[in-house]
């Protein structure tokens, strides 16, 4: 009966601690035990009961709306605001690195370099937003 109460603890762990979700919990706890004795009664052994009552319990999606715990907020894709940040970044420093080959170096133009390898940045940003758009 230890892994019944273990499964309730890990259903009732984002429920807040309060009398109604203890009291609401015991009976759960109760009930599948009451389960588990009748499926033994029937000639089943103890972890086939056990796992039985478990999984004909199902989820507490249903529980959780009446004791009032709400969702998890969606998590907000940052793909597109990294994709915007990437493009501006790149672009402020690939004019920093023209500015400083124009000012200093005029004669050679070796800021092509660097900016080559910046732009490997914005790419790379650009593919993880299309995954993500793609995904959803």
């Amino acid at each position: 009966m230890k892994k019944i109460k273990q499964h309730i603890d890990e259903l009732f762990k984002d429920m807040p601690r309060n009398n109604e979700t203890e009291m609401v919990k015991q009976e759960i706890i109760e009930n599948l035990e009451e389960k588990v004795f009748y499926l033994m009664g029937q000639g089943k052994e103890e972890e086939d009961a056990i796992n039985k009552a478990i999984v004909e319990f199902g989820d507490i999606d249903d529980l959780k709306k009446e004791l009032g715990v709400k969702a998890p907020p969606e998590k907000k894709s940052m793909a597109k605001l990294n994709l915007e940040f990437s493009l501006w970044g790149s672009g402020l420093i690939t004019a920093f690195f023209i500015f400083i080959n124009l000012y200093y170096t005029p004669n050679t133009i070796w800021a092509i370099y660097p900016i080559f390898a910046i732009l490997w940045w914005p790419l790379s940003m650009y593919f993880v937003w299309s995954r993500k758009k793609w995904s959803e």
